[in-house]
Protein backbone atom coordinates (compact mmCIF):
# COMPACT_ATOMS: atom_id res chain seq x y z
CA UNK A 1 0.00 0.00 0.00
CA UNK A 2 1.66 3.48 -0.72
CA UNK A 3 1.84 6.00 1.28
CA UNK A 4 -1.17 8.16 -0.29
CA UNK A 5 -3.38 5.42 0.03
CA UNK A 6 -2.56 4.99 3.54
CA UNK A 7 -2.89 8.48 4.44
CA UNK A 8 -6.24 8.99 3.05
CA UNK A 9 -7.45 5.91 4.86
CA UNK A 10 -5.94 7.08 8.17
CA UNK A 11 -8.12 10.68 7.31
CA UNK A 12 -11.06 8.86 6.71
CA UNK A 13 -10.82 6.45 10.42
CA UNK A 14 -10.06 9.82 12.05
CA UNK A 15 -13.31 11.50 10.66
CA UNK A 16 -14.86 8.56 10.87
CA UNK A 17 -13.59 8.35 14.78
CA UNK A 18 -14.85 12.14 15.46
CA UNK A 19 -18.05 11.73 13.82
CA UNK A 20 -19.14 9.02 16.16
CA UNK A 21 -17.55 10.87 19.32
CA UNK A 22 -19.58 13.73 18.03
CA UNK A 23 -22.59 11.57 17.87
CA UNK A 24 -22.05 10.42 21.03
CA UNK A 25 -21.58 13.49 22.55
CA UNK A 26 -25.30 14.80 21.35
CA UNK A 27 -26.66 12.09 23.36
CA UNK A 28 -24.95 12.17 26.61
CA UNK A 29 -25.16 15.81 26.91
CA UNK A 30 -28.59 16.15 25.74
CA UNK A 31 -28.50 17.69 22.68
CA UNK A 32 -29.51 15.10 20.02
CA UNK A 33 -31.51 11.78 20.18
CA UNK A 34 -32.55 9.27 18.20
CA UNK A 35 -35.81 9.70 16.89
CA UNK A 36 -39.08 7.62 19.03
CA UNK A 37 -35.79 6.08 20.55
CA UNK A 38 -37.42 4.27 23.01
CA UNK A 39 -39.82 2.36 20.53
CA UNK A 40 -36.24 1.41 18.90
CA UNK A 41 -36.36 4.46 16.50
CA UNK A 42 -37.19 5.46 13.36
CA UNK A 43 -34.89 6.06 10.53
CA UNK A 44 -33.85 9.51 9.60
CA UNK A 45 -35.85 11.03 12.51
CA UNK A 46 -34.47 12.97 15.06
CA UNK A 47 -35.06 14.32 18.59
CA UNK A 48 -33.68 18.05 19.88
CA UNK A 49 -32.87 17.73 23.81
CA UNK A 50 -32.59 20.76 25.97
CA UNK A 51 -29.30 21.80 24.77
CA UNK A 52 -29.92 21.13 21.28
CA UNK A 53 -32.90 22.93 20.90
CA UNK A 54 -31.00 25.99 22.60
CA UNK A 55 -28.21 25.54 20.36
CA UNK A 56 -30.59 25.44 17.50
CA UNK A 57 -32.49 27.98 18.28
CA UNK A 58 -29.14 30.18 18.56
CA UNK A 59 -28.60 29.47 15.08
CA UNK A 60 -32.26 30.79 14.09
CA UNK A 61 -32.71 33.46 15.80
CA UNK A 62 -29.20 34.80 14.44
CA UNK A 63 -30.22 34.14 11.02
CA UNK A 64 -33.65 35.95 11.75
CA UNK A 65 -32.35 39.05 13.03
CA UNK A 66 -29.24 39.21 10.54
CA UNK A 67 -31.20 38.64 7.53
CA UNK A 68 -34.74 40.24 8.49
CA UNK A 69 -34.56 42.28 11.34
CA UNK A 70 -31.90 44.17 10.51
CA UNK A 71 -32.87 44.64 7.32
CA UNK A 72 -35.40 47.23 5.97
CA UNK A 73 -36.07 45.30 2.95
CA UNK A 74 -36.67 42.06 4.20
CA UNK A 75 -40.39 40.55 5.15
CA UNK A 76 -41.04 37.47 7.45
CA UNK A 77 -43.65 34.89 6.27
CA UNK A 78 -44.56 31.68 7.94
CA UNK A 79 -46.75 30.18 5.41
CA UNK A 80 -48.59 26.93 6.01
CA UNK A 81 -46.94 22.81 5.65
CA UNK A 82 -50.25 21.97 4.22
CA UNK A 83 -50.75 23.71 0.37
CA UNK A 84 -53.31 23.00 -2.11
CA UNK A 85 -51.67 20.65 -4.26
CA UNK A 86 -51.54 22.95 -7.43
CA UNK A 87 -49.21 24.34 -5.49
CA UNK A 88 -46.53 21.36 -6.41
CA UNK A 89 -47.99 20.63 -9.72
CA UNK A 90 -47.07 23.80 -10.79
CA UNK A 91 -43.54 24.03 -9.07
CA UNK A 92 -42.99 20.85 -10.77
CA UNK A 93 -42.60 18.76 -8.02
CA UNK A 94 -44.98 16.34 -8.36
CA UNK A 95 -42.90 15.45 -11.28
CA UNK A 96 -39.28 16.02 -10.87
CA UNK A 97 -38.68 15.90 -7.21
CA UNK A 98 -37.18 12.41 -7.80
CA UNK A 99 -33.96 10.09 -6.57
CA UNK A 100 -32.92 7.21 -8.40
CA UNK A 101 -33.91 4.26 -6.25
CA UNK A 102 -31.91 0.57 -6.56
CA UNK A 103 -32.91 -2.50 -4.94
CA UNK A 104 -30.68 -5.35 -3.52
CA UNK A 105 -32.23 -8.36 -5.62
CA UNK A 106 -31.75 -10.87 -2.73
CA UNK A 107 -32.81 -9.06 0.61
CA UNK A 108 -34.90 -5.90 -1.22
CA UNK A 109 -33.13 -3.69 0.77
CA UNK A 110 -33.53 -0.08 -1.42
CA UNK A 111 -30.63 2.28 -1.44
CA UNK A 112 -30.12 5.61 -3.55
CA UNK A 113 -27.86 4.90 -6.48
CA UNK A 114 -25.90 8.27 -6.45
CA UNK A 115 -25.08 7.24 -2.52
CA UNK A 116 -23.84 3.65 -4.02
CA UNK A 117 -21.40 5.40 -6.47
CA UNK A 118 -20.41 7.72 -4.26
CA UNK A 119 -19.97 5.20 -1.39
CA UNK A 120 -17.58 3.31 -4.20
CA UNK A 121 -15.38 6.12 -5.39
CA UNK A 122 -17.68 7.16 -8.23
CA UNK A 123 -18.09 11.16 -9.22
CA UNK A 124 -21.53 11.05 -9.94
CA UNK A 125 -21.95 14.87 -10.72
CA UNK A 126 -23.30 15.29 -14.30
CA UNK A 127 -24.43 11.54 -14.76
CA UNK A 128 -28.06 10.47 -16.06
CA UNK A 129 -29.74 7.70 -14.05
CA UNK A 130 -28.54 5.23 -16.85
CA UNK A 131 -25.34 6.61 -16.58
CA UNK A 132 -25.16 5.51 -13.02
CA UNK A 133 -26.97 1.99 -14.15
CA UNK A 134 -23.69 1.66 -16.71
CA UNK A 135 -21.40 2.21 -14.15
CA UNK A 136 -22.75 -0.22 -11.84
CA UNK A 137 -22.38 -2.56 -14.54
CA UNK A 138 -18.95 -2.14 -15.67
CA UNK A 139 -17.32 -2.05 -12.63
CA UNK A 140 -19.67 -5.14 -10.87
CA UNK A 141 -20.77 -2.40 -8.13
CA UNK A 142 -22.95 -4.69 -5.25
CA UNK A 143 -24.95 -3.54 -2.54
CA UNK A 144 -23.90 -2.92 1.14
CA UNK A 145 -24.53 -6.78 1.62
CA UNK A 146 -22.29 -8.11 -1.27
CA UNK A 147 -25.71 -8.69 -3.62
CA UNK A 148 -26.32 -7.71 -7.57
CA UNK A 149 -28.38 -5.00 -7.61
CA UNK A 150 -31.62 -3.85 -9.99
CA UNK A 151 -31.90 -1.39 -12.56
CA UNK A 152 -32.40 2.28 -11.02
CA UNK A 153 -35.75 3.79 -11.04
CA UNK A 154 -37.13 7.82 -10.51
CA UNK A 155 -38.69 8.04 -6.76
CA UNK A 156 -40.65 10.83 -5.40
CA UNK A 157 -39.61 11.78 -2.17
CA UNK A 158 -43.11 14.30 -1.14
CA UNK A 159 -44.54 12.90 1.41
CA UNK A 160 -47.99 12.37 0.21
CA UNK A 161 -51.28 12.68 2.50
CA UNK A 162 -55.06 13.58 2.23
CA UNK A 163 -56.77 16.72 3.60
CA UNK A 164 -60.30 16.31 4.69
CA UNK A 165 -63.08 13.15 5.70
CA UNK A 166 -62.63 11.19 2.55
CA UNK A 167 -59.88 10.27 0.06
CA UNK A 168 -59.48 11.02 -3.49
CA UNK A 169 -57.28 12.62 -6.07
CA UNK A 170 -59.18 16.27 -5.29
CA UNK A 171 -58.14 15.38 -1.67
CA UNK A 172 -54.28 15.24 -2.13
CA UNK A 173 -51.78 17.21 -0.58
CA UNK A 174 -48.10 17.17 0.30
CA UNK A 175 -45.86 17.72 3.63
CA UNK A 176 -43.71 20.52 1.96
CA UNK A 177 -40.04 19.39 1.09
CA UNK A 178 -39.65 23.14 0.81
CA UNK A 179 -40.46 25.94 2.18
CA UNK A 180 -39.48 28.38 -0.38
CA UNK A 181 -42.81 27.54 -2.53
CA UNK A 182 -44.98 29.15 0.43
CA UNK A 183 -43.06 32.13 -0.14
CA UNK A 184 -44.03 32.29 -3.65
CA UNK A 185 -47.46 31.68 -3.21
CA UNK A 186 -47.84 35.23 -0.84
CA UNK A 187 -45.47 37.29 -3.11
CA UNK A 188 -48.74 38.62 -4.27
CA UNK A 189 -50.16 39.32 -0.71
CA UNK A 190 -47.00 40.67 0.62
CA UNK A 191 -46.79 43.26 -2.52
CA UNK A 192 -50.31 43.97 -1.90
CA UNK A 193 -50.06 44.77 1.40
CA UNK A 194 -47.18 46.85 1.92
CA UNK A 195 -46.08 47.20 -1.44
CA UNK A 196 -42.08 47.65 -1.26
CA UNK A 197 -39.52 49.24 -3.49
CA UNK A 198 -37.37 46.78 -6.00
CA UNK A 199 -35.31 44.68 -4.60
CA UNK A 200 -36.78 43.43 -1.35
CA UNK A 201 -37.11 39.97 0.27
CA UNK A 202 -39.55 37.43 1.66
CA UNK A 203 -37.97 34.92 4.50
CA UNK A 204 -39.25 32.27 5.84
CA UNK A 205 -37.89 29.59 8.69
CA UNK A 206 -39.88 26.43 9.50
CA UNK A 207 -40.64 22.49 8.50
CA UNK A 208 -39.85 20.62 5.54
CA UNK A 209 -39.95 16.79 4.82
CA UNK A 210 -38.20 14.57 2.16
CA UNK A 211 -38.99 10.57 2.06
CA UNK A 212 -35.21 10.04 2.11
CA UNK A 213 -34.31 6.88 0.21
CA UNK A 214 -31.44 6.41 2.59
CA UNK A 215 -31.25 8.72 5.27
CA UNK A 216 -27.43 9.03 6.63
CA UNK A 217 -24.77 11.03 7.99
CA UNK A 218 -26.21 11.52 11.42
CA UNK A 219 -28.77 14.84 11.14
CA UNK A 220 -27.04 15.75 8.22
CA UNK A 221 -29.41 13.89 5.69
CA UNK A 222 -32.82 13.36 7.09
CA UNK A 223 -36.51 12.90 6.81
CA UNK A 224 -37.50 15.70 9.09
CA UNK A 225 -35.40 18.71 9.00
CA UNK A 226 -35.96 22.82 9.41
CA UNK A 227 -35.40 25.50 6.49
CA UNK A 228 -34.09 28.97 6.56
CA UNK A 229 -34.93 30.70 2.97
CA UNK A 230 -35.03 33.55 1.05
CA UNK A 231 -36.38 34.79 -2.12
CA UNK A 232 -35.01 37.91 -3.13
CA UNK A 233 -36.77 39.11 -5.85
CA UNK A 234 -35.33 41.64 -8.16
CA UNK A 235 -34.41 43.35 -11.51
CA UNK A 236 -33.25 41.04 -14.02
CA UNK A 237 -30.92 43.94 -15.21
CA UNK A 238 -29.55 43.47 -12.10
CA UNK A 239 -29.38 39.80 -10.96
CA UNK A 240 -25.39 39.79 -11.51
CA UNK A 241 -24.97 42.54 -9.14
CA UNK A 242 -27.11 41.13 -6.32
CA UNK A 243 -26.23 37.63 -6.66
CA UNK A 244 -22.54 38.79 -5.62
CA UNK A 245 -24.44 40.74 -2.60
CA UNK A 246 -25.62 37.53 -0.95
CA UNK A 247 -22.50 35.47 -2.20
CA UNK A 248 -20.79 37.57 0.55
CA UNK A 249 -23.29 37.93 2.77
CA UNK A 250 -22.62 33.70 2.56
CA UNK A 251 -19.55 34.04 3.76
CA UNK A 252 -20.57 36.45 6.49
CA UNK A 253 -23.11 33.74 7.92
CA UNK A 254 -20.32 31.53 7.93
CA UNK A 255 -18.06 34.03 9.96
CA UNK A 256 -21.21 34.80 12.29
CA UNK A 257 -21.08 30.77 13.34
CA UNK A 258 -18.09 30.78 13.92
CA UNK A 259 -16.67 28.22 11.59
CA UNK A 260 -12.85 27.89 10.13
CA UNK A 261 -12.58 30.16 7.08
CA UNK A 262 -10.43 27.33 5.82
CA UNK A 263 -13.12 24.74 6.19
CA UNK A 264 -15.77 26.47 4.01
CA UNK A 265 -15.55 26.36 0.13
CA UNK A 266 -17.39 27.63 -3.02
CA UNK A 267 -18.61 25.30 -5.78
CA UNK A 268 -19.77 27.10 -9.18
CA UNK A 269 -22.59 24.29 -10.18
CA UNK A 270 -22.17 23.50 -13.68
CA UNK A 271 -25.77 23.76 -15.95
CA UNK A 272 -25.67 19.52 -16.54
CA UNK A 273 -25.97 19.35 -12.19
CA UNK A 274 -27.78 22.69 -11.56
CA UNK A 275 -31.93 22.33 -11.03
CA UNK A 276 -33.87 23.24 -13.95
CA UNK A 277 -35.15 26.92 -12.37
CA UNK A 278 -31.52 27.86 -11.81
CA UNK A 279 -29.51 30.03 -14.28
CA UNK A 280 -26.36 29.83 -11.45
CA UNK A 281 -26.10 28.18 -8.56
CA UNK A 282 -23.16 28.34 -6.00
CA UNK A 283 -23.19 25.49 -3.25
CA UNK A 284 -21.49 26.39 -0.10
CA UNK A 285 -19.62 23.40 1.76
CA UNK A 286 -18.02 22.79 4.58
CA UNK A 287 -15.27 19.67 5.67
CA UNK A 288 -17.96 17.72 7.88
CA UNK A 289 -16.27 14.75 9.21
CA UNK A 290 -18.34 12.70 6.57
CA UNK A 291 -16.29 14.78 3.90
CA UNK A 292 -16.75 18.08 2.12
CA UNK A 293 -20.68 18.66 1.56
CA UNK A 294 -23.35 20.80 0.84
CA UNK A 295 -23.93 23.47 3.64
CA UNK A 296 -26.29 26.33 1.99
CA UNK A 297 -26.91 27.24 -1.84
CA UNK A 298 -27.44 30.03 -3.56
CA UNK A 299 -29.24 30.11 -6.67
CA UNK A 300 -30.58 32.58 -9.44
CA UNK A 301 -33.94 31.31 -10.02
CA UNK A 302 -34.71 33.74 -12.71
CA UNK A 303 -38.63 34.01 -12.89
CA UNK A 304 -39.69 30.66 -12.90
CA UNK A 305 -41.56 29.67 -10.25
CA UNK A 306 -43.38 33.17 -10.69
CA UNK A 307 -44.25 32.37 -14.11
CA UNK A 308 -45.59 29.28 -13.33
CA UNK A 309 -47.72 30.45 -10.73
CA UNK A 310 -48.89 32.74 -13.24
CA UNK A 311 -49.71 30.49 -15.81
CA UNK A 312 -51.35 27.67 -13.19
CA UNK A 313 -53.41 30.05 -11.72
CA UNK A 314 -54.01 32.76 -14.48
CA UNK A 315 -53.33 36.01 -11.58
CA UNK A 316 -51.17 38.18 -12.54
CA UNK A 317 -47.77 38.37 -10.62
CA UNK A 318 -45.96 41.67 -12.57
CA UNK A 319 -44.62 44.42 -10.28
CA UNK A 320 -45.10 48.07 -11.34
CA UNK A 321 -42.33 49.95 -10.49
CA UNK A 322 -43.25 52.54 -8.32
CA UNK A 323 -44.22 56.19 -10.13
CA UNK A 324 -44.26 54.49 -13.63
CA UNK A 325 -46.02 52.50 -15.95
CA UNK A 326 -43.25 49.97 -16.11
CA UNK A 327 -44.43 46.75 -15.03
CA UNK A 328 -42.57 42.80 -15.20
CA UNK A 329 -42.52 39.45 -13.43
CA UNK A 330 -39.60 39.84 -10.92
CA UNK A 331 -36.50 37.52 -11.37
CA UNK A 332 -35.28 36.08 -7.56
CA UNK A 333 -32.04 35.23 -5.85
CA UNK A 334 -32.28 32.37 -3.40
CA UNK A 335 -30.13 31.80 -0.91
CA UNK A 336 -31.88 29.00 1.05
CA UNK A 337 -30.04 27.62 4.31
CA UNK A 338 -30.61 23.95 5.99
CA UNK A 339 -30.52 24.58 10.05
CA UNK A 340 -29.45 21.16 10.80
CA UNK A 341 -26.52 21.37 8.34
CA UNK A 342 -25.61 24.63 9.66
CA UNK A 343 -25.39 23.08 13.46
CA UNK A 344 -23.77 20.43 12.77
CA UNK A 345 -20.77 22.32 10.70
CA UNK A 346 -21.08 24.38 14.14
CA UNK A 347 -20.94 21.00 16.06
CA UNK A 348 -17.77 20.00 13.79
CA UNK A 349 -16.03 23.36 13.78
CA UNK A 350 -16.15 23.58 17.72
CA UNK A 351 -15.09 19.57 19.04
CA UNK A 352 -11.68 19.89 20.47
CA UNK A 353 -10.24 17.28 22.38
CA UNK A 354 -6.97 18.75 24.39
CA UNK A 355 -4.74 17.16 27.69
CA UNK A 356 -5.46 18.89 31.00
CA UNK A 357 -3.38 17.67 34.05
CA UNK A 358 -2.07 14.40 31.89
CA UNK A 359 -5.74 13.96 31.48
CA UNK A 360 -7.90 13.70 28.06
CA UNK A 361 -10.41 16.73 27.72
CA UNK A 362 -12.86 17.20 25.18
CA UNK A 363 -14.61 20.57 24.74
CA UNK A 364 -16.85 22.48 22.49
CA UNK A 365 -15.21 25.62 21.69
CA UNK A 366 -18.97 27.16 20.77
CA UNK A 367 -18.88 30.79 19.70
CA UNK A 368 -20.31 32.61 23.20
CA UNK A 369 -23.71 34.04 21.15
CA UNK A 370 -24.62 30.42 19.98
CA UNK A 371 -23.23 28.46 23.32
CA UNK A 372 -26.62 26.63 24.84
CA UNK A 373 -25.82 27.76 28.35
CA UNK A 374 -23.35 30.90 28.45
CA UNK A 375 -22.84 30.57 32.46
CA UNK A 376 -22.75 27.80 34.67
CA UNK A 377 -23.37 28.95 38.38
CA UNK A 378 -21.96 26.55 41.03
CA UNK A 379 -21.51 26.74 44.91
CA UNK A 380 -17.75 25.06 45.12
CA UNK A 381 -19.48 22.90 48.49
CA UNK A 382 -23.18 22.26 48.57
CA UNK A 383 -23.12 21.35 51.98
CA UNK A 384 -22.66 24.70 52.88
CA UNK A 385 -26.01 26.56 52.99
CA UNK A 386 -24.25 29.97 53.36
CA UNK A 387 -22.65 29.52 49.98
CA UNK A 388 -25.92 27.69 48.28
CA UNK A 389 -27.69 30.78 49.68
CA UNK A 390 -25.46 33.14 47.75
CA UNK A 391 -24.68 31.20 44.33
CA UNK A 392 -28.62 31.01 44.37
CA UNK A 393 -28.70 34.81 44.35
CA UNK A 394 -25.90 35.05 41.49
CA UNK A 395 -27.59 32.18 39.31
CA UNK A 396 -31.39 34.41 39.77
CA UNK A 397 -29.29 37.81 38.85
CA UNK A 398 -27.54 36.24 35.43
CA UNK A 399 -30.81 34.16 34.51
CA UNK A 400 -33.09 37.23 34.40
CA UNK A 401 -29.71 39.05 32.13
CA UNK A 402 -29.44 36.00 30.14
CA UNK A 403 -32.73 34.23 29.74
CA UNK A 404 -32.68 30.39 29.31
CA UNK A 405 -29.02 30.23 28.93
CA UNK A 406 -28.37 29.88 32.47
CA UNK A 407 -27.67 26.31 33.96
CA UNK A 408 -27.38 25.72 37.98
CA UNK A 409 -24.64 22.66 38.32
CA UNK A 410 -23.91 21.30 41.59
CA UNK A 411 -23.55 17.64 40.87
CA UNK A 412 -20.19 16.06 41.73
CA UNK A 413 -16.59 17.91 42.82
CA UNK A 414 -15.60 20.76 40.74
CA UNK A 415 -13.50 19.36 38.64
CA UNK A 416 -16.39 17.30 37.17
CA UNK A 417 -18.46 20.11 37.05
CA UNK A 418 -15.82 21.91 34.91
CA UNK A 419 -15.39 18.75 32.36
CA UNK A 420 -19.21 18.58 32.03
CA UNK A 421 -19.67 21.94 31.17
CA UNK A 422 -16.11 22.01 28.67
CA UNK A 423 -18.18 18.95 27.03
CA UNK A 424 -21.29 20.89 26.55
CA UNK A 425 -20.21 24.15 25.06
CA UNK A 426 -20.07 26.83 28.39
CA UNK A 427 -17.59 29.67 27.95
CA UNK A 428 -17.99 30.86 31.75
CA UNK A 429 -18.48 28.84 34.54
CA UNK A 430 -19.20 30.67 37.73
CA UNK A 431 -18.50 29.83 41.44
CA UNK A 432 -19.18 31.25 44.53
CA UNK A 433 -16.72 30.36 47.44
CA UNK A 434 -15.89 31.89 51.02
CA UNK A 435 -14.30 34.85 49.48
CA UNK A 436 -17.47 35.40 47.89
CA UNK A 437 -19.02 35.78 51.21
CA UNK A 438 -16.32 38.81 52.14
CA UNK A 439 -15.95 40.76 48.70
CA UNK A 440 -18.60 39.69 46.09
CA UNK A 441 -16.59 38.75 44.06
CA UNK A 442 -16.52 34.66 41.92
CA UNK A 443 -14.10 32.72 40.51
CA UNK A 444 -14.81 32.76 36.68
CA UNK A 445 -13.27 29.44 35.21
CA UNK A 446 -12.67 30.38 31.27
CA UNK A 447 -13.98 27.38 28.87
CA UNK A 448 -11.14 27.91 26.04
CA UNK A 449 -7.95 28.52 28.30
CA UNK A 450 -9.19 26.55 31.71
CA UNK A 451 -7.82 30.21 33.58
CA UNK A 452 -9.14 31.34 36.36
CA UNK A 453 -9.56 35.24 37.31
CA UNK A 454 -11.77 36.83 40.68
CA UNK A 455 -14.55 38.62 39.22
CA UNK A 456 -17.14 40.93 41.08
CA UNK A 457 -20.29 39.74 40.54
CA UNK A 458 -21.89 43.36 39.42
CA UNK A 459 -19.52 43.02 36.63
CA UNK A 460 -20.91 39.61 35.39
CA UNK A 461 -24.78 41.14 35.11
Amino acid sequence: MNRHVANMEKGCAMSQAKMEAIISLCKRRGFIYQGSDVYGGLSGTWDYGPLGVQLKRNIMNLWWRRFVDERDDMYGVDAAILMNQKVWQASGHVDTFVDPLCEDMVNHRRYRTDHILKDNGVDVDGMTMEQMDAVIAEKGIKSPDGNLLSKSRTFNMMFKTHVGATESEDSISYLRPETAQGIFTNFKNVVDSFYPNLPFGIAQQGKAFRNEIAPRDFVFRSREFEQMEIEYFIDPANWQAEFEKWRELGHQWCEALGLPQDKVHELEVPEADRAHYSKRTIDFEFDYPIGREEMFGLAYRTDFDLMNIQRASGKSMEYTVKGTNTKFVPHVIEPSFGVERALMAVLSGAYCEDEQNGEKRVYLALPEHLAPVKFAVSPLLKNKPELVEKARDVYAALAKANPGRVMWDDNGNIGKRYRRQDEIGTPHCVVIDFQTLEDDTVTVRERDTTEQRRVDVSKLV
